[in-house]
């Protein structure tokens, strides 16, 4: 579930006791800005030139969800950037470098003059930056790394995971919640400042957006508690520490209902009821922004939303908080 949202975890070692990771679960939203690795490809348009319409972008192989990096050898990374490109080439041909599942490919193309405003076009829509709110996770005060979402931030029209050049995360506050109802998922309502970054993203992955925070002050004032092992968790209550409304944090009743046998690259490790009476009648439910609200049981963080099943938005998915931390300790 998507809005518009790391070394490995600090270890202790009480005396007499085996090592544990301790994390301090937040719950709180956040801000969160994104600017892409090369530009993504979200769509098609004719340009009209004098002598007609034409689809350079489509005619020549790129397909939507691809990311151009480079054109004519140089590095793209912003709309702007490949504008001038575009004319500075005029309608000499264009060497375009993309790439498409994770598979570098190499296109050659030529720009429409458009006969309307006179500017050299290839006729694809495309796409650098995302902004919106979602949960974070957890914050390590060892080490200053923070985890958010529990899943990755796509596109919103190819539902392609966005590659990241930089990302930050700011100080946002609830100002509205779209209640959650059968068949339409919710959604929760932010204003975030963007005068002040919290911290910086370095990875998006499809297990959560990791960065670094050497000081979060949003985690003033809480403590680091236990990280729970797959073997550790178990079906029953649970609760979760969410923030719906204006910037404060609560903890609501749920009940984890099944925990799903471990499975090489699926981040849906859980499945979760809300049981609480006040977030249903406030929320629904799960609803969108809450992705990455931690899960506690038996005094440990074992994961966190995220996904609501749309068709019942008391219901929803997680992800193990052990998955969470081996893809940032992969990206780190």
């Amino acid at each position: 579930m998507a809005v518009l949202l790391l070394t490995c975890a600090a270890w202790f070692q009480p005396a007499g006791a085996a090592e544990q990771r301790q994390v301090i679960p937040m719950g709180r939203t956040v801000g969160i800005k994104l600017f892409s690795d090369g530009v993504m490809v979200v769509g098609f348009g004719a340009v009209t030139a004098a002598d007609g319409s034409h689809t350079p972008a489509r005619d020549c192989g790129l397909k939507e969800g691809d990311i151009i990096t480079h054109i004519n050898r140089e590095e793209v990374d912003s709309i702007e950037q490949v504008q001038a490109v575009l004319q500075q080439a005029g309608d000499q041909a264009l060497s375009i470098r993309a790439v498409r599942d994770d598979q570098q490919v190499q296109f050659t193309a030529q720009a429409v003059q458009c006969s309307a405003d006179g500017q050299y076009k290839l006729g694809a829509w495309i796409r650098d930056s995302m902004a919106g709110i979602g949960t974070l996770t957890f914050w390590d005060p060892e080490s200053g790394t923070f985890g958010a979402l529990g899943h990755g931030i796509n596109d919103v029209d190819t539902a392609k995971l966005m590659p990241m050049q930089s990302g930050s995360i700011l100080y946002s506050e609830v100002t509205d919640v779209q209640k959650g109802v059968k068949g339409v998922p919710g959604e929760l309502h932010g204003a975030f400042r963007t005068e002040q970054d919290l911290g910086q993203l370095w990875s998006n992955t499809g297990s959560g957006i990791f960065g670094q925070s050497s000081h979060l002050a949003l985690a003033d004032g809480l403590e680091p508690v236990p990280v729970a092992e797959r073997s550790q968790v178990r079906v029953g209550p649970a609760v979760i520490r969410s923030n719906v409304s204006g910037d404060t944090v609560k903890e609501y009743q749920v009940e984890i209902t099944r925990i799903f046998p471990e499975k090489e690259g699926d981040t849906r490790n859980l499945m979760l009821k809300v049981t609480d009476p006040e977030l249903l009648d406030t929320t629904g439910g799960i609803v969108q922004g809450m992705s990455g609200s931690p899960i506690l049981q038996d005094g440990r963080l074992v994961g966190a939303v995220t996904h609501v099943l749309v068709n019942d938005p008391s219901q929803g998915y997680g992800i193990l908080i052990e998955t969470m931390l081996d893809e940032a300790e992969l990206n780190s």
